[in-house]
């Protein structure tokens, strides 16, 4: 990747952050490119040189934030682990992140409700494939043992509701740090899958 190349992608990274901190103050209605400008010292025609409109960059931001969980949960199962330390670590590392940037994440909670057409699709297909590799990794526990051999689907739907659901409740100023909390949930979910030790 050339020098300019870099600097054009680090610039959209940039504005897709404060998109989606701006959406998640101000709500995605209420937010304008000039607020999102404002928020980088940036003009409004900026922020159109790197995106056409508003929905493209909230669809880069949601698009963004769920590639970065599937490059996460990639690089975890890679780990020479056993898959109950693995889903553990899968679980506490998306629990940090979306208690992190859970404005965006808050905006995908209902992704019909944003997008439409190939967005939506591929929104969904992000989706699927993170949890396809969270199917895979509860499969791998249950034929070593690890864990009982539950209704794959259903686990996995319990475990991501609640995980996705904490940034619903959590506050930063709560007795946990976010790191804390993540650990104390993975744990806590880890009973939907093993016995009670």
């Amino acid at each position: 990747m050339s020098l300019r190349a870099k600097k054009t992608a680090k610039k959209k990274e940039e504005i897709l952050k404060s998109a989606i901190s701006v959406i998640g103050e101000k709500g995605y209605h209420a937010t304008t490119m000039e607020d999102i400008a404002a928020k980088l010292l940036m003009t409004k025609g900026s922020v159109y040189y790197y995106f056409k409109d508003k929905q493209d960059l909230l669809y880069q931001s949601y698009k963004m934030l769920l590639e970065r969980s599937l490059k996460n949960i990639t690089e975890i199962r890679e780990e020479d682990i056993d898959p109950e330390a693995k889903l553990l670590k899968i679980m506490s590392s998306h629990i940090d992140y979306i208690v992190t940037e859970r404005s965006g994440f808050e905006v995908g909670m209902k992704p019909e409700h944003f997008f439409e057409g190939s967005q939506l699709e591929i929104i969904m297909d992000l989706r699927s494939r993170y949890a396809k590799s969270l199917d895979e990794v509860i499969i791998e526990g249950i034929n070593e043992g690890y864990f009982h051999n539950v209704d794959v689907k259903i686990a996995r739907n319990i475990i991501l509701g609640a995980m996705n659901w904490v940034i619903q409740w959590y506050k930063t100023e709560g007795e946990k740090s976010k790191e804390e909390l993540s650990e104390a949930i993975a744990h806590y979910l880890m009973k939907v899958l093993k016995n009670n030790d």
